[in-house]
Protein backbone atom coordinates (compact mmCIF):
# COMPACT_ATOMS: atom_id res chain seq x y z
CA UNK A 1 0.00 0.00 0.00
CA UNK A 2 1.10 3.36 -0.98
CA UNK A 3 1.67 5.53 2.32
CA UNK A 4 1.30 9.57 2.05
CA UNK A 5 3.44 12.01 4.34
CA UNK A 6 0.24 14.61 4.24
CA UNK A 7 -1.75 13.91 7.22
CA UNK A 8 -4.58 16.79 5.90
CA UNK A 9 -6.18 17.67 2.72
CA UNK A 10 -4.44 21.31 2.70
CA UNK A 11 -1.75 22.67 4.38
CA UNK A 12 -2.70 26.15 5.81
CA UNK A 13 0.00 27.13 7.60
CA UNK A 14 3.53 26.26 8.75
CA UNK A 15 6.41 27.59 10.67
CA UNK A 16 9.25 25.84 13.08
CA UNK A 17 7.24 25.10 15.52
CA UNK A 18 3.30 24.29 14.14
CA UNK A 19 1.89 23.02 11.09
CA UNK A 20 -2.30 23.63 10.52
CA UNK A 21 -4.08 21.24 8.07
CA UNK A 22 -7.51 22.04 6.73
CA UNK A 23 -9.02 17.95 6.50
CA UNK A 24 -11.90 17.38 4.42
CA UNK A 25 -13.94 13.77 3.67
CA UNK A 26 -16.98 13.56 1.76
CA UNK A 27 -19.50 10.65 3.20
CA UNK A 28 -18.44 7.22 2.11
CA UNK A 29 -15.05 8.11 1.15
CA UNK A 30 -11.76 7.07 2.67
CA UNK A 31 -8.55 8.90 2.92
CA UNK A 32 -5.03 7.48 1.54
CA UNK A 33 -3.26 5.71 3.77
CA UNK A 34 -1.18 8.11 5.76
CA UNK A 35 1.47 8.25 8.45
CA UNK A 36 1.83 10.95 11.19
CA UNK A 37 5.02 11.61 12.53
CA UNK A 38 4.17 14.37 15.15
CA UNK A 39 2.24 14.84 18.06
CA UNK A 40 -1.41 16.63 17.44
CA UNK A 41 -4.71 17.84 17.72
CA UNK A 42 -7.71 18.06 16.11
CA UNK A 43 -10.80 20.33 16.07
CA UNK A 44 -13.92 19.01 14.33
CA UNK A 45 -16.07 21.63 12.63
CA UNK A 46 -18.58 19.18 10.87
CA UNK A 47 -18.94 15.71 12.15
CA UNK A 48 -19.70 12.11 11.54
CA UNK A 49 -18.84 8.36 12.48
CA UNK A 50 -15.25 7.97 11.70
CA UNK A 51 -13.61 4.36 10.92
CA UNK A 52 -9.85 3.71 10.94
CA UNK A 53 -8.39 1.21 9.46
CA UNK A 54 -4.36 0.00 9.72
CA UNK A 55 -1.60 0.10 6.91
CA UNK A 56 -3.35 -3.38 5.82
CA UNK A 57 -6.51 -1.94 5.30
CA UNK A 58 -8.19 -4.07 8.40
CA UNK A 59 -10.66 -2.61 10.57
CA UNK A 60 -9.65 -0.88 13.41
CA UNK A 61 -12.77 0.38 14.77
CA UNK A 62 -14.69 3.56 14.92
CA UNK A 63 -15.48 6.25 16.78
CA UNK A 64 -18.15 9.62 16.37
CA UNK A 65 -15.70 12.83 15.82
CA UNK A 66 -18.81 15.20 16.35
CA UNK A 67 -18.67 18.86 15.64
CA UNK A 68 -16.94 21.16 18.37
CA UNK A 69 -14.89 18.30 20.11
CA UNK A 70 -11.24 17.74 20.22
CA UNK A 71 -8.70 15.16 20.06
CA UNK A 72 -5.18 15.02 20.80
CA UNK A 73 -2.49 12.50 20.38
CA UNK A 74 0.97 11.56 21.17
CA UNK A 75 3.03 9.81 18.70
CA UNK A 76 5.64 7.18 19.87
CA UNK A 77 6.83 3.81 18.73
CA UNK A 78 4.62 3.75 15.91
CA UNK A 79 1.40 4.43 17.79
CA UNK A 80 -1.25 7.36 18.34
CA UNK A 81 -2.34 7.36 22.21
CA UNK A 82 -5.04 10.08 23.38
CA UNK A 83 -3.05 12.92 25.69
CA UNK A 84 -6.70 13.98 26.10
CA UNK A 85 -8.11 10.89 28.36
CA UNK A 86 -10.50 9.74 25.87
CA UNK A 87 -8.64 6.28 25.53
CA UNK A 88 -7.70 5.42 21.63
CA UNK A 89 -5.13 4.25 20.46
CA UNK A 90 -4.09 3.68 16.98
CA UNK A 91 -1.20 2.90 14.85
CA UNK A 92 0.27 5.45 13.12
CA UNK A 93 0.14 4.83 9.58
CA UNK A 94 -3.39 4.62 8.96
CA UNK A 95 -6.81 5.62 6.71
CA UNK A 96 -9.89 7.05 7.95
CA UNK A 97 -13.47 6.40 6.12
CA UNK A 98 -16.59 9.02 6.90
CA UNK A 99 -19.12 6.41 7.96
CA UNK A 100 -21.54 9.21 8.26
CA UNK A 101 -24.32 10.71 5.40
CA UNK A 102 -22.59 14.34 5.59
CA UNK A 103 -19.14 15.96 5.16
CA UNK A 104 -16.46 15.37 7.58
CA UNK A 105 -14.27 18.75 8.27
CA UNK A 106 -11.74 19.25 11.23
CA UNK A 107 -8.44 21.75 11.62
CA UNK A 108 -5.14 19.56 12.62
CA UNK A 109 -2.53 20.92 14.59
CA UNK A 110 0.90 19.38 14.29
CA UNK A 111 3.47 19.84 16.93
CA UNK A 112 6.83 20.16 15.57
CA UNK A 113 8.92 20.28 18.39
CA UNK A 114 8.47 20.62 22.14
CA UNK A 115 7.60 24.40 23.66
CA UNK A 116 10.61 25.85 25.17
CA UNK A 117 11.09 25.90 28.74
CA UNK A 118 10.11 28.92 30.50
Amino acid sequence: MDVKDAVGTRKVFEDESLIIWEFELEPGATTPCHTHRLDYVFYVLDGTHLEVFDADDQPLGGFDALAGASFAFHCTNGELISSDDKGLRVPATHSARNAGTTRYREILVEKKRPAAAA
